[in-house]
C-alpha cells in the first residue's frame, strides 16, 4: 500500500513504489499505468517483425481476418439498410451478386479543429443520426472498412474506439451516464487558466509528471511528446470528468493500449472500421525543424502492427512489442521485450508531435515570441538537455524495431531509435497514403480535409496534391495510383472544388480500375450563408460548449447538404448522389458490368471533377469566409489560450517540460499542500554560469500521493 499522506521517501525508492503501485494493487487504474512493462518474455522472433517487398506485400493476419469478417458478415446488411433494394438510385441491388465497394475514410489533422470537423462529417455519415438518414447520407459510415487519421484526426479516432464507438453527440458532449465528453472548454495545456503556476494547474501538471516519471524511471526515453500525449488523454480517453479533472481517482487514460483495441466490445462485434493512425519520421541525426521532403518514411500505427508500406522499408512490427529494441529481427535477449509502450495517448500524441517545427533549438528561437522571458526559457531548456539528455526532446522517441533491416534503402537502418513527428509534416495532412496501399484493395476513399491552407483557414488542395505527387514518384510500386485532380493549388481554388464535395476518378479507363474513386469533403463555409465558425486556428486549444455545438452543426449540415451550383442551400439529391458514388465501383465487379443508372449519371455530372470540363468557383455563391466567434463572451474571447499566436501555448509546454525534466533529474521534492494528492513542483538551479550537476548528485525526495488521492 502507498505510504500515508505527508510521508516522504528518498527519490531512490521511487522505482520500488512505481513497481508496486499499479492498478492491480489499487484495484483501479492510476496515472502510473503510463509506464510500460520491461523485461518481458519475448515471443518467437518471427512474430516480432515481418519484412516484405511491394510485390509481396500482404495484410497482417489480424487485420485481414477482421476486415474480411466485417465485409462478409456485417457490411452487406449495412448496404441493404442504407440503399434498400437500390431502386431509389436506379439499380436492383440483388443484381450486384453480393459485390459491394470497399471503402475507407481518411481524416485530416489540424488539432481540435480537425477532431471536431472529422466528427461532424462522421455524424453526417452515421446511420444512428436521424437527420443524416433522412438526407440519405446516414449509412456511409456503416459500410466503411477503414478509417485512417493523423494528428487531430487521430484524437477523434482514438476517442471513438476507446469510448466503444459511441454516437458523435454523446462522445463530444457526454450522455449523463458513462460518457463524460471531451470537455473542450478546459484548456488543453493549462485547464485552470493562463497561470500555469496556480494550484489546480500544478495538480494537473503533477499528475502528468508522475505518469512520465514512471516511464522515464524504466530507462525509456521521454520527450515533450509525453506530456502532450497525457494532456490529450484527459480529453479524448474516457476516464476524466469535470469533477475529477484535477484529481487522481482514475488513470486519465494511462494504461489504455492501442494493441487492446480488438478487445473493445464494438470491435469484437465487427461494428467499426479498422483504424490506421499515421506519423512521419525525421531522419535520425538530421535535427530538422522544417517541413519534411517527401522521401522520409511514413509510418502507420494499427491495433496489430507498426511499420511502413513505403518501398524503402516495407516492414511491420508486432504492435504489442513496439517498445522493444529489436536488431535484425531479434530482441536483446529472451526476456528483453517491452509491452505497454503503445499507450493510446502516446500513439495519438506521436501522430500530433509537431514540436520539431515549433521549438527551434538550432537558432535559439521560440517561434512567434521574441521576449527575453522566452529566450531565457530556451536557454534553460538547452542547458538541461545538454547535461542530461542523449535523445531528441522535440520528437516522439520510439525504439527502432527495424534496426539493420534493408540497410541499402532504409535511411534509419543503422539507428536503434526512430524520431517520429506529426503525420502532416510532409504536407500530406489528409492520410490518403494508408488507404491507397495495394494490399488493402480499396475502391472508394473519402478524404475529410480540414486543413487551414488559405488566408481564411480553409483547405486549398495542398494535401491531395502532395499525396498524389508522393504516390506517383515514390510509391508507384506499393500503392494504387491517385486519380486525376486539379493540377495546382490555384486550380483547386479556381475550380471551387476546395469548397464543395467533389468526386475524383469517376471514369476509369480499365477494369479493374487504375485508381479508386475519391470523395473529397473539404471544410467549407456554411451552405446557407451563415458566418463560419469551423475555420479556426490549428493551435486553438479551447472551445466553449456553444462554439463546439455550432461547429458540429455547421459541419454536419454541410455533410448532409452537398452543393447546388449558383445557389445557397442544400441539394435535395445529395444523399442519392453520395450513394451513387459509394456503390459505383461495385458495378464493375459484376460480369457483365452493370451500366451506370440515369440518376447516378446525372449526379456524376454535378459532382465529378472532369479535367476536360472542370467546374468553376463562380458557381459557389453567397458564402461568407471570415471566422466569427459564436461565443465572444465565453472562454473563446481570449482565443482559446492561443488563438493565432502560438507563443503562450509554447511557453506553457516548455514550462511543463522544464518541470518534467526537473522532476526526473533535478527535483528536490513535492511540497505538501492541503490534503491534495499531487503537490506543487519545484526546481532549483545552480549559480549562474555553473554547470548543472549530474542528476544522481541532485536527487533528494519526492513526496508520493496518498492512497486516498489515487482512488477510494
Amino acid at each position: 500500500m502507498l505510504p500515508g499522506k505527508g510521508v516522504r521517501l528518498p527519490f531512490s525508492l521511487l522505482s520500488l513504489v512505481l513497481n508496486f503501485v499499479s492498478s492491480d494493487a489499487l484495484g483501479l487504474g492510476t496515472p502510473l499505468d503510463y509506464a510500460p512493462n520491461v523485461n518481458v518474455t519475448c515471443p518467437p522472433n518471427d512474430t516480432l517483425i515481418r519484412v516484405f517487398t511491394p510485390q509481396t506485400q500482404s495484410l497482417n493476419e489480424l487485420e485481414a481476418n477482421y476486415t474480411n469478417t466485417r465485409l462478409n458478415e456485417v457490411i452487406p446488411q449495412a448496404w441493404q439498410d442504407w440503399l434498400g433494394n437500390g431502386s431509389a438510385i436506379g439499380y436492383n441491388l440483388s443484381s450486384f451478386g453480393g459485390n459491394y465497394s470497399k471503402i475507407g475514410i481518411a481524416i485530416s489533422g489540424g488539432g481540435y479543429r480537425a477532431a471536431q470537423y472529422g466528427a461532424g462529417v462522421l455524424s453526417g455519415f452515421d446511420a444512428r443520426n436521424s437527420s443524416a438518414v433522412a438526407a440519405g447520407t446516414g449509412g456511409m459510415l456503416q459500410v466503411t472498412s477503414y478509417i485512417s487519421a493523423l494528428s487531430g484526426g487521430s484524437w477523434l479516432t482514438g476517442s471513438l474506439f476507446f469510448n466503444d464507438w459511441p454516437t458523435i453527440p454523446d462522445m463530444i458532449f457526454g450522455n449523463n451516464g458513462n460518457l463524460s465528453g471531451w470537455i473542450l472548454d478546459l484548456n488543453l495545456a493549462a485547464p485552470d487558466g493562463l497561470d500555469v503556476f496556480n494550484d489546480e494547474n500544478q495538480y494537473f501538471f503533477g499528475s502528468i509528471l508522475y505518469s512520465i516519471v514512471a516511464k522515464a524511471n524504466l530507462s525509456i526515453y521521454t520527450s515533450i511528446t509525453d506530456p502532450w500525449a497525457r494532456m490529450i488523454s484527459y480529453h479524448f480517453l474516457n476516464e476524466t470528468t469535470r469533477q475529477n479533472f484535477f484529481l487522481n481517482d482514475s488513470a486519465h487514460g494511462a494504461g489504455q493500449l492501442w494493441s487492446d483495441i480488438p478487445q473493445i466490445p464494438s470491435v469484437q462485434q465487427h461494428l467499426t472500421p479498422w483504424p490506421l493512425v499515421v506519423a512521419n519520421s525525421r531522419p535520425v541525426g538530421s535535427n530538422s525543424t522544417a517541413a519534411l521532403t517527401p522521401e522520409p518514411i511514413v509510418y502507420e500505427i494499427t491495433p496489430a502492427e507498426f511499420g511502413s508500406w513505403d518501398p524503402n522499408l516495407s516492414a511491420m512490427a508486432n504492435m504489442t512489442y513496439v517498445g522493444t529494441h529489436i536488431n535484425n529481427g531479434a530482441p536483446p535477449n529472451a526476456t528483453g521485450c517491452v509491452t505497454g509502450f503503445d499507450q493510446a495517448g502516446f500513439m495519438m500524441g506521436t501522430s500530433a508531435s509537431l514540436f520539431n517545427q515549433i521549438l527551434d533549438f538550432a537558432d535559439n528561437t521560440l517561434e512567434g515570441f521574441d521576449s527575453s522571458d522566452a529566450k531565457n526559457l530556451i536557454y534553460v531548456l538547452q542547458r538541461q538537455l545538454r547535461e542530461v539528455r542523449t535523445r531528441a526532446a522535440d520528437v516522439a522517441n520510439w525504439p527502432n524495431p527495424f534496426q539493420s533491416i534493408k540497410p541499402d534503402t532504409f535511411e534509419d537502418s543503422s539507428s536503434n531509435w526512430l524520431e517520429l513527428i506529426d503525420g502532416s509534416s510532409n504536407l500530406e495532412n489528409v492520410p490518403f497514403g494508408a488507404l491507397f496501399v495495394k494490399a488493402r484493395e480499396l475502391d472508394v476513399i473519402i478524404g475529410v480535409d480540414s486543413s487551414a491552407d488559405d488566408s481564411s483557414s480553409f483547405p486549398n488542395g495542398t494535401s491531395p496534391l502532395f499525396s498524389q505527387a508522393r504516390i506517383a514518384t515514390l510509391l508507384n510500386s506499393s500503392h494504387q495510383t491517385f486519380p486525376p485532380i486539379p493540377s495546382s493549388f490555384d486550380e483547386f481554388v479556381s475550380t471551387g472544388v476546395n469548397q464543395r464535395p467533389t468526386f475524383f476518378g469517376c471514369d476509369p479507363t480499365q477494369n479493374p480500375p487504375e485508381f479508386p474513386l475519391v470523395i473529397y469533403m473539404p471544410n467549407a463555409p456554411p451552405l446557407n450563408g451563415d458566418n463560419p465558425v469551423t475555420n479556426t486556428d490549428t493551435f486553438k486549444i479551447q472551445y466553449t460548449a456553444k462554439h463546439s455545438l455550432i461547429f458540429l452543426d455547421q459541419v454536419h449540415n454541410n455533410t448532409i447538404g452537398g452543393f447546388v451550383p449558383n445557389q445557397l442551400g442544400p441539394d435535395p439529391n445529395w444523399g442519392k448522389c453520395l450513394q451513387c458514388a459509394a456503390i459505383d465501383r461495385a458495378r464493375l465487379k459484376v460480369t457483365p458490368t452493370i451500366g451506370r443508372s440515369d440518376i447516378c449519371t446525372t449526379c456524376f455530372k454535378q459532382y465529378c471533377f472532369n479535367p476536360q470540363n472542370p467546374p468553376n468557383a463562380s458557381e459557389i455563391v453567397g458564402r461568407k469566409y471570415t471566422f466569427v466567434d459564436p461565443d465572444p463572451q465565453g472562454v473563446s474571447k481570449v482565443e482559446g489560450f492561443l488563438g493565432n499566436n502560438k507563443a503562450p501555448f509554447i511557453v506553457g509546454l516548455v514550462l511543463l517540460f522544464l518541470l518534467i525534466i526537473a522532476a526526473v533529474f533535478f527535483l528536490r521534492r513535492w511540497k505538501a499542500k492541503k490534503d491534495r494528492e499531487y503537490k506543487r513542483l519545484t526546481m532549483e538551479a545552480d549559480d549562474a554560469g555553473a554547470p548543472w550537476l549530474a542528476y544522481h548528485e541532485r536527487l533528494s525526495t519526492l513526496e508520493l500521493p496518498s492512497r486516498e488521492g489515487l482512488g477510494k
